[in-house]
């Protein structure tokens, strides 16, 4: 499964550790991919949702109804 956020289309994004030295070598960053229940199109689904995407409010959670006893 690809680290990408379903919304925005954001993916690793690639460079170098740079230690004390200056050593060089190869790291990625992953975006911070959270999988949470969506309401798409009036149906529910879960999806990979950045969490930018998610304060940004680009997304409608989609809220599980309690059953309450009477």
């Amino acid at each position: 499964m690809a680290k990408v956020c379903k919304i925005c289309g954001k993916k690793p994004s690639f460079g170098n550790s740079v230690s004390h030295a200056q050593n060089r070598t190869k790291r990625r960053w992953n975006p911070n991919l959270q999988r949470i229940s969506v309401k798409m199109d009036g149906t529910p689904m879960k999806i990979r949702v950045c969490t930018s995407c998610i304060k940004a409010g680009k997304i409608t959670k989609n809220v599980k109804k309690k059953h309450v006893a009477s």
